[in-house]
């Protein structure tokens, strides 16, 4: 077989040494170039056509979410940074993952088995639609109205006045749409300043619930609340947001 071309994307020599050696190691996988740049590595994926690129999104000349912007057929990204303020608007892009510096091994290869499924399925592309969609929607500073997620190595659309809740998974957010959860590399924060607060209220450290989907608002012991969900889903605040949620009601 054929192994896949990727391209790095890293204007740090020891983060860029350090990724080469490896993706090096990954037999299905061979490294054509290297960038340290934006308008390099526009230059760069517009000649070697990877099938693949890891790109850093703070670069200079031109950070990682323009240099998407910029090609005429973007390709499957893992986006890498060390400030997850870009989150969002990466996972907008359909990027394939995101990896938040420094990150290790294990956390590598997570990516490059998602990679390796998307890509043998037949990788979707980037639409410059979606691209600019997405980079203009932090700009407008408006909520999201609708996101993408990975299914089966398939992106699928959610609108979401169709999320009913959000709750924290270890590295993941577990976003849950008519009773089905789906598995995104983000954090609550991420989201929290993405939706809209009005729909979207953040009840604990790690769950969010959509109100148009919040059945009974119950008092419980030591002055907390008890969030009940229209599935039943029973949801206990923490003393602070259930001090939020009483203001709320008022």
């Amino acid at each position: 077989m054929t192994p896949r071309r990727a391209v790095i994307v890293e204007d740090e020599p020891i983060a860029r040494e350090t990724l080469h050696a490896m993706l090096a190691e990954v037999p299905w996988l061979t490294v054509v170039g290297v960038a340290a740049s934006g308008p390099e590595a526009v230059a760069l994926i517009e000649r070697a056509r990877p099938e693949l690129v890891f790109l850093d999104i703070e670069l200079p000349g031109l950070s990682g979410l323009d240099v998407v912007r910029r090609l005429s057929a973007p390709p499957l990204v893992v986006f890498t940074t060390a400030y997850n303020e870009h989150a969002v608007a990466a996972f907008e892009l359909a990027a394939l993952d995101y990896l938040l510096k420094p990150f290790g091994r294990e956390r590598l290869d997570t990516a490059l088995e998602r990679a390796r499924r998307v890509l043998d399925d037949g990788a979707p592309a980037m639409t410059q639609e979606r691209v600019a969609q997405a980079l203009d929607a932090p700009a407008r500073a408006e909520p999201l109205t609708r996101f993408f997620v990975r299914d089966r190595g398939k992106l699928v659309l959610l609108w979401t006045h169709d999320v009913e809740r959000l709750e924290a998974d270890d590295d993941y957010v577990r976003v849950v749409v008519k009773g089905r959860a789906h598995l995104v590399y983000l954090t609550l924060n991420d989201f929290e300043r993405r939706l809209d607060p009005l729909k979207f209220v953040r009840i604990h450290r790690t769950h969010m619930v959509n109100l148009d989907f919040v059945s009974h608002l119950n008092p419980v012991e030591g002055g907390r609340i008890e969030v009940l969900m229209r599935d039943g889903t029973r949801l206990t605040a923490s003393r602070t947001r259930s001090k939020e949620l009483r203001e709320l009601t008022l």
